[in-house]
């Protein structure tokens, strides 16, 4: 599978855009090809098979520690080059990140992601994706690499706290694409009774730090 990149001003992510500037969040039912999700699932699976995935930190630095009591997902950072799945997710990822800096004149200048592999019964407490020392993260994006037959029974909902409304419940349905505001949106990831696989990642500009 080659490189995937579609032109900044393609109509499915104009409309990622558009709901950011004007609601802050967007989700996307059918963003990825079913036989790039299918890739890209096996990909994670081969990974945690192969003992790869580590449980998750929480905080960042010197102060990152397990607390699975927070959050019990299991997950591999991406870096170009190891798998032609995971460079065709990166490339639509820029695709993304031009549109938005684009549209929103955000100043995003990279992307950062990963793997994401939460067992039968594991969860993460309600947070936001922004550090308190650290501003550069923008924009979160999560697609889910589950089946497409994932139904809401099954659990592992991403839950919106959405300022004014009702909390809203993500399904993780194969293929799926949720993107919002990273300094904006409280949300968590609750329990689920089979294994959730997803990619989960950063749009990021230039921060404050002086490094």
């Amino acid at each position: 599978m080659r490189a995937m990149q579609i032109p900044s001003d393609h109509p499915l992510l104009l409309r990622i855009v558009d709901d950011l500037a004007t609601c802050g969040w967007s989700q996307q039912n059918m963003f990825l090809p079913e036989a790039l999700t299918l890739e890209l699932a096996a990909e994670c699976r081969k990974r945690a098979e192969e003992g790869e995935l580590a449980p998750a930190a929480v905080g960042r630095g010197a102060a990152q520690e397990i607390r699975e009591g927070i959050r019990g997902d299991h997950i591999q950072w991406l870096e170009p080059g190891e798998a032609k799945s995971s460079d065709c997710y990166l490339g639509l990822m820029d695709s993304l990140r031009e549109a938005l800096n684009r549209g929103l004149f955000l100043g995003l200048e990279d992307f950062e992601c990963h793997f994401a592999l939460y067992p039968p019964g594991a969860f993460y407490k309600r947070h936001v994706d922004r550090f308190h020392d650290d501003d550069r993260r923008m924009v979160s994006a999560v697609i889910y690499l589950n089946s497409s037959e994932w139904l809401p029974e099954h659990g592992g909902q991403l839950r919106m706290y959405l300022e004014g409304q009702e909390p809203y419940d993500v399904v993780p349905v194969g293929g799926r694409l949720v993107v919002f505001l990273s300094s904006e949106v409280p949300h968590e990831v609750l329990p689920a009774s089979r294994e959730r696989l997803s990619l989960t990642g950063w749009f990021r500009r230039r921060g404050n730090e002086p490094f």
